[in-house]
């Protein structure tokens, strides 16, 4: 007799026969938005991994949340279908089988055997479906009582409110420490003892504190989508997307951040760094699970009161999930129920992810393993949509590479062997012998570096070069080939001997380069004179320099050093240093001084760490604005990591925009018939860089409103219009258009774009003196990704060459290497070559993307450089560009097809 329990393995369910047609949407859907939904439908149900462009303006976001939540929707409803009749074919089945059985006589001891056997499987798998439909059950009850009891949600915020009283007494209990307090005060600063290398055990004492809230609030993980974006403000859009569209009421949704993005406690948020507001957090739970154990009959001598985090409580963070499931919130909505409840949005966020149907947060919780398992997030048979994916290659090498300067690493050993020294008597043998071993492995570091460690960094001289070295070669070079890198990764996990290092030095400020500090003044905030004239000399070189891409990062570095323990990077570069040999390269490159020195993991192959989410999820879609060219994502992400051509699918569709809304040019040459030609060889001539200006200012003359011209570097930029000034070209140009250049500093983009835009408004309403704004930017800067250029802020955007990235870069050219001899050879091109090909592209159609932002927008696009016309080059471009663009060999037919256009435009606004 058939038995229908063994027909499906266990969670299989077959695919919908038939596509869905019409998708819930806020409006009229365009054809495009109706065939995005309609092949993302088709992707996710059928288990595959697409590659999804559309680009910017055309309603991608919405496309996405319609068509994967549709999906969601009906395979939740198919499933419970299904698991209904499943039961209750078992049930009629477990029926039969117990009629058949009391009638026939038992002959035979193995027929009464299997008849037993066979019979418990049935009733267990019935068992089994009814668990899972109560709990389903339980689970929706839960959410509708959750939307629909709005009494119940005002009683738990009168009972918040009764709390507050209660709440401000705890803080003001915060007793202060008394004098003669000593070394107790320091016992949070010791490593626990480090009782077993079992590398089987999952679970040690070390990181019991942050796993307390879990308890009894987990709950299984439901079916789910995972969406994750760059920055938390595309992160809030999306949400804000969701709210408008016919889900909002109905979906179930958590956005993931950051303890810096989520914490709501001013004592921690005070301390600025995420480290150090990170580190703060985890003390305050030990404080919290030391006095639970105290309370449970363990006495110890009275010591000062540890502060504990009033925020995060059982009882509150659990009716903070509850609001978190039952409507949708972005990051500001959490800060704000979080403090109305009193309850830690970090935390309460987490335990929303098991029945949350849509979690929404950064690239790294779901690219990064150790952190994607630290946010309780669990990807098996899940959907994963990873947004603005043209750089996931990038991303995911990025992730998990690391890096260490000769600073740092002294910096470090002085830190650790001060706190060694300092709790020697109170620390277990096994832990001292840890230390010892990460003392080592950093003695080496340094010694491959060309330095020592106990001296200034700043003062050793080193010989200038660069090393590119597989990781076992580099272990052999810095002599530490004989350390298990494995186990003192474990050590660093299970001990938090980062963590605890780096309360040692917010506390004793015993920062610098030299190997002790008195006790006497270990309490005073001191800096090495050695350290602050690097840092000062850092300073001042950068503050001289013309590249506004390092100031800000130069500036970041220098607070980094001085305010936190690099411990963390070391901790970070030990565990890069645990890939395959053949995954990545070390990078040393000595600089003159130790200081300004650095060692670097490369990572080679994102695949490797790619492939584990591929594996696990049912579903991934990579989508994007721009995602040609999608060769490279086949070949190093896709075919790499073991998925196989039969399981992609691509998806690309044209804009919403009319055609003749965009004009996108080619140009070979210039105004006095001057080939553009802008490689290495010829970009520098006075004719390139004259021909240049003369193509801006005709222009300028005939495009109204705001004009981007992009160049391919900021050191090329910088020549550019210093020759200009030179020249009187950049003269010329500022009497049409005000002219304005990307800010070296990051917080002042905003600024420059309020300018910007304002002077175009002022421009366009006037109709008089000038005709517009003039920005000069530059490829792959702040100004090149998720700026929108709108409207008349950009008419017309200017490609001046072609940005390839630095051919002489060791670190690119091990890449080439890495992929020409991994990857197969296609179209006549290198793997290596196909790469600087698409590193370029990619960068360019980020770059002209920033024009047509909406369906009436129009604008042109200008590429300058015969290499555009290449029909290899001009397939590069996102299809809906390529299709329109024609190719000018002389600049006069251009320049009237340029005119024609605008006068169309002045004549019939769109």
């Amino acid at each position: 007799m058939r038995n229908p329990f063994f027909d499906k393995s266990e969670g299989e369910f077959s695919t919908m026969e038939n596509g869905r047609v019409d998708f819930p949407f806020p409006y009229q859907a365009y054809n495009i938005q109706q065939q995005f939904m309609q092949a993302l439908y088709s992707t996710l149900d059928q288990g595959k991994v697409g590659i999804f462009e559309s680009p910017t303006g055309t309603g991608k976001s919405l496309s996405l949340i319609c068509g994967a939540l549709s999906w969601l929707t009906d395979i939740e409803e198919r499933r419970k279908k299904e698991a209904a009749a499943l039961l209750q074919e078992g049930e009629a089945v477990l029926t039969t089988n117990t009629t058949e059985s009391s009638a026939s006589s038992s002959s035979a001891e193995p027929d009464w055997i299997t008849d037993f056997v066979q019979k418990k499987a049935e009733r267990d798998l019935v068992s089994k479906l009814k668990d899972e439909e109560l709990k389903r059950k339980k689970r929706e009850e839960r959410l509708e009582m959750i939307r629909n009891n709005a009494q119940l949600k005002y009683a738990m915020k009168r009972k918040s409110c009764e709390d507050d009283e209660a709440f401000k007494l705890l803080e003001l209990s915060k007793e202060e420490p008394t004098e003669g307090q000593g070394d107790r005060e320091d016992e949070e600063l010791i490593v626990a003892e480090y009782e077993s290398d079992d590398e089987s055990k999952t679970r040690s004492k070390f990181n019991g504190a942050e796993d307390d809230t879990q308890d009894d609030l987990v709950e299984e993980h439901v079916a789910k989508i995972y969406y994750c974006s760059r920055t938390h403000s595309q992160l809030a859009q999306f949400v804000h997307e969701v709210q408008k569209s016919p889900f909002s009421k109905d979906i179930s949704l958590v956005t993931l951040g950051s303890r810096q993005n989520l914490c709501i406690n001013e004592e921690v948020r005070r301390l600025g760094s995420i480290q150090r507001i990170n580190d703060r957090c985890l003390e305050m739970q030990k404080n919290k699970h030391e006095k639970q154990n105290n309370e449970e009959g363990v006495k110890r001598k009275r010591n000062a009161a540890k502060t504990v985090c009033p925020y995060k409580k059982a009882s509150v963070m659990q009716q903070m999930r509850d609001d978190i499931l039952g409507s949708v919130h972005d990051i500001e909505q959490l800060l704000k129920l979080g403090k109305e409840t009193h309850s830690c949005p970090y935390y309460s966020t987490r335990l929303a992810v098991p029945p949350a149907q849509l979690v929404v947060l950064p690239y790294q919780m779901v690219l990064h393993e150790a952190t994607r398992k630290a946010a309780g997030i669990k990807l098996k048979d899940q959907v994963v949509i990873i947004d603005e994916a043209h750089n996931l290659s990038d991303t995911l090498s990025c992730i998990h590479s690391a890096e260490l300067s000769g600073a740092q690493l002294c910096r470090a050993h002085s830190q650790l062997t001060q706190y060694s020294d300092r709790y020697k008597s109170r620390l277990k043998a096994k832990n001292l012998m840890y230390i010892k071993q990460i003392l080592f492995v950093i003695e080496g570091l340094v010694r491959v570096l060309g330095g020592k460690v106990g001296q200034n960094p700043q003062s050793q001289a080193t010989q200038s070069g660069t090393e590119m070295l597989t990781i076992n070669n580099f272990l052999f070079k810095a002599q530490i080939d004989n350390i298990n890198l494995f186990k003192l990764q474990r050590y660093f996990e299970k001990s938090m001997i980062s963590r605890k290092l780096g309360s040692f030095v917010e506390k004793y400020a015993g920062s610098g380069v030299t190997l002790h500090t008195q006790s006497t003044s270990n309490k005073e905030n001191r800096r090495t004179e050695g350290l602050n004239r690097y840092l000062q000399t850092l300073q001042n070189n950068q503050s001289a320099s013309q590249v506004p891409s390092s100031d800000q990062q130069v500036s970041a570095e220098a607070e980094k050093v001085l305010a936190v323990s690099p411990m963390m990077q070391v901790e970070g570069f030990f565990l890069a240093l645990t890939n395959s040999n053949t995954d990545g390269r070390v990078v040393v490159q000595r600089q003159g001084a130790l200081s300004e020195s650095i060692v670097k993991f490369l990572l080679l192959n994102p695949a490797v760490h790619f492939a584990q989410v591929l594996k696990e999820c049912r579903a991934v879609i990579i989508a994007g604005g721009t995602m040609q060219p999608v060769s490279d994502f086949k070949q190093e992400l896709l075919f790499s990591a073991g998925v196989g051509e039969e399981r992609i699918t691509e998806f690309s569709c044209g804009h919403v925009i009319p055609p003749e809304n965009i004009l996108p040019l080619v140009l070979c040459s210039g105004p006095s018939g001057q080939e553009l030609d802008f490689t290495f060889q010829n970009r520098d001539s006075p004719r390139t860089m004259d021909e240049t200006g003369r193509i801006l200012s005709n222009i300028c003359n005939v495009v109204p409103g705001g004009v981007v011209c992009f160049f391919p570097s900021y050191d090329y930029a910088r020549r550019m219009i210093s020759h200009w000034e030179a020249s009187g070209a950049l003269t010329r140009l500022a009497n049409k258009k005000k002219i304005f250049q990307e800010p070296k500093k990051a917080n002042q983009v905003e600024q420059v774009l309020s300018e910007f835009s304002r002077c175009i408004q002022r421009c366009v309403a006037d109709s008089s003196g000038l005709t517009g704004a003039l920005l000069f930017s530059v490829v792959g800067g702040k100004m090149s990704e998720g700026i929108n250029f709108s409207d008349d802020l950009g008419r017309c955007v200017v490609m001046v060459g072609m940005p390839y990235p630095n051919i002489k870069s060791p670190e690119l050219q091990e890449k080439m290497s890495y992929l020409d001899k991994n990857l197969t050879h296609s179209g006549g091109r290198s793997p290596g070559q196909a790469l600087i090909e698409n590193l370029c592209m990619k960068a360019v159609n980020q770059s002209i993307g920033r024009a047509i932002r909406h369906r009436g927008d129009y604008s042109s696009v200008v590429l300058c450089d015969r290499r555009y016309s290449r029909p290899a080059t001009l397939a590069k471009l996102p299809s809906w560009i390529k299709d329109r663009t024609s190719t000018h060999t002389t600049f006069g037919s251009a320049f009237a097809a340029l005119r024609k256009f605008f006068l169309e435009k002045k004549q019939k606004p769109v």
